[in-house]
């Protein structure tokens, strides 16, 4: 049975189990629970789990200010002896509703990694939606750098201390028979080279971008995106150690906010 197929059937497995209504603490405060399947989980366009499928779950507590906080957790799987399996993120924002089309959500999260903390960074990001169109970014610190093949082809593990920022812009809305649509394109940035292709040359940045469409079904929200990045394979390999995960791909995702 292949990988998408045994991510469906488990999706419906868990259907009865995902029907629960949202936990309003008091007049002010209500926690969200939301776990998810995907098929792949990729990070700005690059698998972060070898391309298989990973079981996410966000805990978020959200006060009526806009104030919220909130822990978000995944299997990883980035190979090459790496002991980690496990991504942690812990995260606090405040959306902004400035009107009924225009918000604005700007956060900070720490990311750990157990058993590989080498692996730990931080960052902050902004989305501004107006209308259904997004404009946003990120910038990382402390980012670990690629792990890379040395002059003897033994592989070494990278450096830290690698700011990265991105750029975004979107689009989302809701389609006739209530499908979800939503559209990004992104700018990533590693200030250093670090994407080296066939013919010598490197760079330091590349773009991905994703097509989703969603929409509830027996209790659940279901998501097929296509992601792909403009990385060849010789750079994806140059980057992650393998030329496989960066490159076009179909995504499944079932989950439920409650």
């Amino acid at each position: 049975m292949n990988a998408l197929s045994v991510f469906v059937l488990a999706g419906l497995a868990l259907s009865p189990l995902l029907s629960a209504q949202a936990l309003e603490l008091n007049d002010h405060f209500v926690l969200a629970i939301t776990p998810t399947l995907v098929s792949d989980y990729r990070a700005s366009g690059i698998s972060q789990t070898l391309g298989d499928p990973a079981a996410q779950l966000a805990i978020t507590l959200n006060h009526s200010s806009g104030l919220y906080a909130g822990i978000w957790t995944s299997n990883v799987d980035f190979g090459h002896d790496s002991s980690t399996r496990q991504e942690i993120e812990y995260y606090g924002g405040y959306f902004w509703q400035i009107n009924d089309n225009i918000s604005l959500d700007t956060f900070y999260t720490q990311y750990e990694y157990p058993r590989e903390s080498q692996y730990n960074q931080s960052d902050i990001q902004s989305t501004l939606d107006v209308y259904g169109v997004l404009l946003g970014g990120k910038y990382v610190n402390n980012m670990k750098g690629p792990d890379f093949e040395d002059e003897n082809g033994n592989f070494q593990k990278g450096k830290k201390d690698e700011d990265v920022s991105s750029v975004f812009i979107g689009y989302r809305a809701v389609l006739p028979a209530e499908i979800g649509l939503e559209a990004r394109y992104e700018y990533v940035d590693y200030k250093d080279d670090v994407f080296f292709s066939a013919n010598g040359n490197s760079r330091p940045d590349y773009h991905d971008w994703e097509i989703k469409l969603s929409r509830d079904f027996v209790g659940i929200t279901w998501g097929l995106s296509y992601i792909d990045t403009d990385l060849s394979k010789t750079e994806c390999l140059s980057f992650t150690g393998y030329d496989d995960l960066c490159g076009a791909t179909l995504v499944a995702s079932a989950g439920k906010t409650f």
